[in-house]
């Protein structure tokens, strides 16, 4: 499969800059897998889902990865915080291949190599001074610099763990009181952590979409799911995932597509696995996403799920409809 295959035009008017007042307010594109669709609000997915059906949620929460230094020559450059390798060193991105001295305070210093790594010289805690003094790592299409606001709202309700650099953008549309609604109707609500990396929104640069490879990424979770989700799909209730990066972790899981180990009832590992077209789902049976970017690969995870050229079609009338588009936009479910 090429990946010019997976184009289309998106409005830039449609790409939403902040998010609604209100989370579960968003619009919500219900699509079956006959390629019917229904027009709702985010509010009324309870009513998609029924008693004994597993709902999936990704708790990973995301910390201010972007900070601003001064290089020797005065010049500034940011930094984006990627992966930990270490005690004080981290895997970065930054513009360009500045080797040298970077000063983010008095207390605080590092040595950066060739504009991908980074050991931090400090007194203290990095991770406090990084909340402190750190921007929330926006999308650069939502072109703005982030605000004290961008802290409460680039981040589900639900985030316990801290370590990823993008948000779960599926999981930004609940609320206490929705998550209730849906627990009252007898749903079994789970969560899992997938720390989102470079790999969930790195650019296809190959031709072939069979050709690219995904970073890999954390995730970990409690043993006893993937016990429940074998008895769920036994039962005929299904398996809802809320985002390509539950999706991505379940799969891994139920495929064996992963570095994995049990410790204490849990399970932790990393996995690459690329979910495309053709691709067989062993564990999700229903999907809930925000829209993406064209060529991206959270949208041929979705488009695996429906089917490319239903999702094409659905993506059209959401663009007709002036649905907001990717992280602050609009949700879709796919049943």
């Amino acid at each position: 499969m090429k990946v010019s295959e997976f184009n289309f035009f998106l409005p830039e008017n449609l790409i939403a800059k902040r998010p609604l007042k209100k989370r579960d307010r968003s619009r919500l594109l219900v699509i079956y897998r006959d390629g019917s669709m229904e027009h709702r609000h985010f509010f009324d997915l309870p009513a998609y889902l029924e008693k004994g059906d597993m709902l999936l949620l990704n708790n990973t929460g995301v910390f201010p990865a972007r900070l601003n230094g001064l290089k020797q020559n005065g010049e500034k450059l940011e930094i984006l915080f990627v992966r930990k390798k270490g005690d004080n060193e981290w895997e970065i991105l930054s513009k360009g291949k500045y080797t040298g001295i970077l000063r983010f305070s008095e207390n605080l210093t590092a040595e950066i190599y060739n504009g991908n790594t980074a050991h931090f010289n400090l007194s203290g805690n990095l991770m406090d001074f990084i909340w402190k003094y750190g921007k929330m790592p926006l999308p650069p299409y939502i072109k703005r610099p982030p605000d004290e606001s961008d802290r409460e709202t680039y981040q589900s309700i639900f985030a316990k763990k801290e370590g990823s650099i993008a948000a779960p953008t599926a999981g930004l549309h609940f609320t206490e009181s929705l998550l209730k609604d849906i627990e009252s109707k007898g749903v079994i609500i789970n969560e899992l952590t997938l720390h989102i990396g470079i790999g969930t929104f790195k650019p296809i640069r190959a031709e072939n979409v069979e050709d690219h490879f995904m970073e890999k990424e954390y995730f970990e979770l409690d043993k006893k799911i993937i016990d429940e989700i074998k008895r769920i799909k036994k039962s005929g209730s299904r398996v809802i995932s809320v985002g390509t990066t539950t999706t991505r972790a379940l799969e891994a899981l139920m495929s064996g597509r992963c570095n994995v180990i049990s410790h204490n009832g849990r399970l932790k590992g990393t996995t690459d696995l690329f979910i495309y077209p053709g691709y067989s789902f062993k564990a999700v049976d229903s999907l809930i996403t925000n829209f993406h970017l064209p060529k991206s690969t959270p949208l041929m995870l979705a488009s695996a799920m429906s089917g490319w050229e239903k999702l094409l079609k659905t993506y059209e009338e959401a663009i007709a409809r002036e649905y907001r588009f990717l992280s602050y936009g609009d949700a879709m479910l796919i049943l």
